[in-house]
């Protein structure tokens, strides 16, 4: 079954099979049209592999659509993830806690995209990571028995994760190469060039902390390139 999630009712229900906290409330997603979610996630999955029916016959049944208002902790570490999250709208971010205390930005979406704890979830292992709307969030969630099932009986499954495991990596090295030869400034520049949307709708806190520059110098960096 479909639900949205949205805080701030005073009831409980049950979400994918467990109840859900009274600070919690559910909406059926009967109410409301659920055909852009699945589009979205096809279209993104076709640009690596090509999706034939079959393939999408078992996403509308395993991945379930959620509305996830603002600000909140969607995983939170010192858990197992237990689902594989499709953005489908919405901005979020990944971020672990220093033992000082500190929050550090590991990942920031620009659009739709896959936004989980990966390796943790794949390996059911405690994640040190914390995922969080920025934004409202659409999203949709398939569980790790469901992946699982799927990953046997599905035609394309194995070869678009195999990519898309491919892209993170390239990805992750890419920043890690950025962050020890480029200049803060030219950090800056290059991520307003390849995500916009995240400069107008994430705070500077968080796009500073993904970029290693501190608050303060980014405003500064800014003020003068404006």
């Amino acid at each position: 079954m479909a639900l949205f999630i949205r805080l701030g009712w005073e009831s409980h229900f049950s979400l994918n099979g467990n109840r859900v906290p009274h600070n919690y409330g559910i909406l059926s997603s009967a109410l409301f049209g659920m055909e852009h979610y699945y589009e979205t996630l096809f279209a993104y999955i076709s640009r690596l592999v090509e999706l034939p029916e079959h393939d999408r016959a078992s996403c509308r049944a395993t991945f379930h659509p959620l509305w996830v208002a603002k600000d909140t902790l969607l995983d939170k570490a010192g858990r197992v993830p237990e689902y594989h999250n499709f953005i489908v709208s919405g901005h979020m971010r990944k971020y672990y806690v220093t033992a000082k205390g500190e929050e550090v930005t590991t990942d920031l979406n620009d659009g739709p995209r896959f936004f989980t704890s990966y390796q943790h979830f794949v390996q059911k292992t405690v994640s040190n990571e914390y995922l969080q709307c920025i934004t409202d969030c659409e999203l949709l969630r398939i569980s790790k028995p469901d992946a699982d099932r799927t990953y046997q009986t599905s035609y394309t499954q194995k070869d678009y994760m195999i990519k898309l495991f491919n892209q993170v990596q390239k990805e992750y090295l890419e920043r890690i190469n950025d962050l020890a030869n480029l200049t803060a400034e030219q950090r800056y520049l290059k991520f307003i060039k390849m995500a916009p949307n995240i400069i107008l709708n994430v705070p500077l806190k968080y796009i500073a902390s993904y970029l290693g520059i501190k608050p303060e110098s980014l405003s500064r960096i800014r003020r003068e390139i404006s």
